[in-house]
């Protein structure tokens, strides 16, 4: 089984240019062809409230409840872009996406610029005892100057699955070695596991697939992590701006060959199908 662990799926297509298909370019429906085009089995969709999609909670719980074999939903909460972002009540609102959608994890976007210092205070803590409670994964936009905080987080909570988004937002160069390092210090936290997605992210040039430079990032990480606490994701369908889903697949399936093929087949979907099975233990 292949588990796509980071896509979306919008009503409205939220990003600059325009484009013409303004109401399918974003909808489900393609995330699921490409899927079958390229034999992934099931999808999770990390919500993401953003420019015109200020109800993709709700809509992306409408398609997981249509398609729940092939569809997870990770609820947004409190994301960068909300007004509500490290206000006051964190965990009050968490419970109240928790009673209102059917949701196996939840996805929060930190602020690039923060310090990441609310994930270990008190509200952060509630937030992410809460979530431990109701035994949900928490998939993360957390970047390395912040994984200090982070480490605090999966101490006090080592039941808690927490996922880093896109390799821990490292960065190809000599002067990003210590944003690798913060990500690489996160593996002493066993409950921390990192997606391996974003390739074009991290690299020099966002459209020069397949990426040889990112490679050694992915490396580095799996060196480190070991590949069950590692977990492919396409970011469709934001990464049709780099390169094609089937790339985004193939960049690791095929041209990561330094992960032998036991290892690709916990990345490509063992590893978090572990942890969805934790949840019901």
């Amino acid at each position: 089984m292949i588990i796509d662990t980071h896509s979306h799926a919008w009503s409205l297509w939220p990003y600059q240019p325009p484009v013409p298909d303004d109401g399918q370019r974003g909808q489900v429906e393609q995330l699921l062809y490409e899927m079958d085009l390229s034999g992934v089995d099931q999808a999770v969709l990390i919500c993401a409230q953003i420019e015109r999609n200020p109800e993709n909670n709700a809509y992306v719980a409408e398609q997981v409840a249509r398609l729940p074999s092939r569809l997870i939903q990770f609820a947004d909460v409190d994301s960068a872009w909300s007004d509500t972002h490290q206000q006051p009540g964190a965990a009050g609102r968490l419970l109240e996406v928790i009673r209102r959608f059917p949701i196996r994890g939840f996805t929060h976007y930190l602020n690039e610029h923060d310090d990441g210092a609310w994930l270990a205070s008190r509200d952060g803590l509630e937030f992410f005892a809460l979530a431990a409670e109701h035994k949900l994964i928490a998939s993360l936009s957390c970047y390395p100057h912040q994984q200090a905080r982070l480490r605090e987080v999966a101490r006090a909570f080592p039941s808690l699955a927490i996922l880093c988004h896109h390799l821990g937002w490292t960065r190809v160069g000599a002067a990003s070695a210590e944003n690798l390092n913060q990500v690489l210090e996160s593996a002493s936290c066993q409950n921390i596991y990192i997606k391996i997605s974003g390739f074009a992210y991290a690299a020099k040039l966002e459209w020069n697939f397949p990426y040889h430079d990112t490679l050694e990032l992915v490396r580095a990480i799996y060196d480190r992590f070991g590949a069950r606490r590692l977990c492919w994701g396409s970011d469709y369908p934001v990464v049709r701006f780099f390169m094609t889903y089937r790339q985004a697949l193939e960049v690791f399936r095929t041209h990561c060959d330094f992960v032998g093929e036991e290892d690709k087949t916990w990345i490509l979907g063992k590893t978090f199908h572990g942890l969805m099975t934790a949840q019901t233990e």
